[in-house]
């Protein structure tokens, strides 16, 4: 089976919002947690702290408050922005796979079963 993947560009910056950033900002929303956030994703803390720090400057607003650990063990929120962009990005990619689903489909047939993968496949997780 085939899948849209999707990934938005924008010049002249040169910068560009996918589907890792997407799952990477739905887990920390959901964990809590941007250390644990990267580890589900097999990803070092320092690259997605580094992607979340690149998308606050792409969209030039804070996209999740953090606390620092401590007893507490610390942890993140999205902000509003944060959350925009999840579901700005969820709908643009929903829209797409609809209007491209029967090419899609086409196109998935025409693949043969011992053609070689070309990514890792990201696993999927909590």
């Amino acid at each position: 089976m085939a899948q849209l993947s999707l990934r938005i560009d924008f010049e002249p910056s040169g910068s560009a919002f996918g589907p890792g950033m997407a799952e990477l900002l739905e887990r920390v929303d959901k964990m809590g947690s941007i250390r644990q956030a990267a580890a589900s994703m097999e990803m070092s803390y320092r690259k997605a702290w580094l992607l979340l720090k690149g998308m606050q400057q792409t969209f030039g607003g804070a996209i999740l408050v953090t606390e620092t650990g401590g007893a507490a063990g610390g942890g993140a929120q999205l902000t509003e922005l944060g959350h925009r962009l999840i579901k700005s990005y969820r709908t643009i990619q929903a829209k797409a796979t609809r209007a491209t689903e029967d090419e899609v489909k086409l196109l998935s047939e025409l693949v043969r079963d011992s053609a070689p993968p070309k990514r890792r496949v990201a696993p999927k997780g909590p």
